[in-house]
């Protein structure tokens, strides 16, 4: 997939709530740096427990007090709240620039809302014997991944609601899904330390990174496909170069990974981030 990098180089921006763009130093003093941020009123009434782009200027969030909401970034006013679910909201996620809004939660199903359709939910994805944990939609919002810790990944129909594949794997209790884009895959992070790649045609591991030493909490894939990066409960992130043999099933000794990993305090982890490539931060 390439060869191992024996240099790193970073280079940050800081982006204003006001659309200004300036460069902000090394990537040390920036985690060291307090910026400056754009308080808006509570979206959610109790804990919000996952974020995720809608629109350029729209984000959706759910929450601890089991709704959805829409909100604008820019105003912060919310302009949409689906109620549904029956206990706490644990992922959203939506096609970018798509109208379709979905959500997990602890009551074991998925949902979809329509954003400028009815308050309630326009598709039900029930199935899963735990918590939903883990939430990918493909780039045309036409089938959806869902994972659990009840060991499984299914993939669904977005318009019947069907579930068309589900897998299994002993220990695998998921913690992020997420659609590299332009192509079939999911990447899926999970308590058993690992981080796999799954083929959604025929819903079958392609590629499975080797066991990190803690917990994966995280996952998310650059723009334009080409780097992973994912997060665990020991504060180490790990970016890795997908390539060919990432997307199909190479022996796991022949399977290379260009991966830099970031080490960070012990005493806290990240459980959720957004990876952008350099290309789209410098545009």
């Amino acid at each position: 997939m390439g060869k191992l990098q024996s240099k790193l180089s970073f280079h940050t921006t800081k982006y204003g709530a006001d659309g200004s763009v300036g460069q902000t130093g090394s990537i040390v003093a920036q985690m060291g740096s307090i910026g400056t941020s754009r308080q808006h009123s509570p979206a959610h009434t109790d804990a919000v427990t996952s974020v995720a782009a809608l629109k350029p200027d729209l984000c959706v969030s759910g929450g601890r007090d089991k709704s959805v909401a829409v909100c604008s970034w820019r105003s912060g006013a919310a302009l949409r709240r689906f109620v549904g679910h029956e206990r706490e909201v644990t992922k959203v996620t939506s096609a970018l620039d798509s109208s379709r809004v979905f959500s997990a939660s602890r009551d074991k199903t998925v949902m979809m809302w329509e954003l400028h359709g009815a308050s309630g939910p326009s598709q039900h994805f029930p199935g899963h014997e735990l918590v939903v944990t883990g939430l990918a939609v493909s780039p045309d919002a036409s089938q959806l991944c869902t994972g659990s810790r009840d060991n499984t990944v299914c993939k669904w129909d977005t318009e019947t609601g069907e579930c068309l594949a589900r897998a299994t794997i002993s220990r695998n209790l998921v913690t992020h899904l997420c659609w590299v884009p332009g192509e079939p895959y999911v990447i899926q992070t999970s308590e058993d330390k690992t981080t796999r790649i799954w083929d959604s045609r025929e819903l079958q591991v392609a590629h499975t990174f080797p066991a990190k030493q803690h917990i994966q909490t995280c996952c998310d894939v650059s723009q334009d496909g080409r780097y992973c990066l994912s997060s665990s409960q020991g504060g180490e992130a790990t970016v890795s170069v997908l390539g060919p043999c990432s997307f199909l099933q190479c022996p796991q000794d022949t399977a290379e990974s260009s991966t830099a990993v970031l080490q960070g305090s012990q005493s806290s982890h990240c459980t959720g981030f957004v990876l952008v490539s350099p290309a789209s931060a410098r545009a």
